[in-house]
């Protein structure tokens, strides 16, 4: 297994490329798709699904894109469905999702969005706009909620053994400390 982080557009956003045995998904392109494929093509991979952790402009730019010349499935939460986001098949707590020989696992994190998800593997996980190294995503956009993150962020804090690898949505990656 291998993942590639990538940097995007003007707020910065992770895009993640999970590439596993001869299968690959593109986690949140926010941005810059000729730049995402042309990774794709050089992790000669086969693009299966896009997942977006929640539907903010930062983390779905890119998604027309992409889908444009691989033809994927594109994934969200249930809840993200009246986001204005596009979907080909819609995800919910316990989903689990299979690349090549790695599983990921929906954990439907609301509070940044209401449809907000991180995707737990084998000892990492991609956070979205949950959680950060020093910190949480906004509550105050649409959708947002206060309550709901620190209901997510305790939930996290019970699932995520020490040394978890994180792959937030802005930032850099790192492990859990406990």
């Amino acid at each position: 297994m291998k993942i590639k982080q990538l940097v995007v557009g003007e707020l910065e956003g992770n895009c993640y490329l999970l590439a596993s045995e001869n299968e690959l998904v593109v986690i949140d392109p926010g941005d810059e798709a000729e730049r995402i494929l042309k990774e794709i093509e050089q992790l000669k991979a086969i693009p299966k699904y896009i997942i977006i952790t929640h539907c903010h402009p930062d983390h779905v730019l890119a998604v027309s894109g992409i889908k444009k010349k691989t033809n994927v499935k594109i994934l969200i939460h249930e809840e993200e469905q009246f986001s204005g986001c596009r979907a080909d098949e819609f995800l919910k707590e316990g989903s689990k999702i299979k690349i090549g020989n790695t599983v990921l696992k929906v954990v439907h994190t609301p509070g940044h969005t209401l449809g907000s998800i991180c995707l737990l593997g084998d000892n990492f996980i991609f956070t979205g706009d949950t959680l950060f190294e020093n910190g949480y995503g906004r509550t105050d956009l649409p959708g947002g909620s206060y309550k709901q993150m620190e209901n997510s962020l305790k939930r996290l804090s019970q699932l995520l053994k020490p040394s978890i690898m994180v792959y937030p949505g802005h930032g850099k990656s790192f492990n859990i400390k406990k």
